[in-house]
């Protein structure tokens, strides 16, 4: 039953106020609603703040990143893509060094 504004009138409970309409034991903790790990940016962006001094770990989120890690929190997806792109260019950078060290 809506009142004279539109607003459900049958909402309001005895003390004036508002109660909801499933009841407390029914509200879900939805998928983002929960933080990320690692300080609340994701094992993805922590790894690759991580690895500009430790490159190992742009390997290791590359390796998550391949093995579909990301299913379980999409909200992983960018920042482990973003490591793989590090990864990538990692590793061209020392094939290109090791090459010109190796030619002299």
């Amino acid at each position: 039953m809506l009142d004279y504004a539109g607003r459900a009138a049958d909402l309001k409970d005895s003390e004036g106020g508002y109660s909801l309409i499933n009841g407390s034991e029914d509200v879900q903790i939805g998928l983002y609603d929960k933080p990320l790990p690692c300080f609340g940016c994701g094992i993805g962006w922590f790894s690759f703040l991580l690895g500009f001094a430790f490159p190992l770990m742009w390997y290791y989120a590359t390796i998550l990143y391949c093995s579909n890690y990301y299913r379980k929190d999409p909200r992983e997806r960018t920042g482990l893509a973003t490591c793989a792109i590090a990864a990538l260019v990692c590793t061209v950078a020392l094939c290109i060094t090791m090459a010109v060290l190796l030619l002299l």
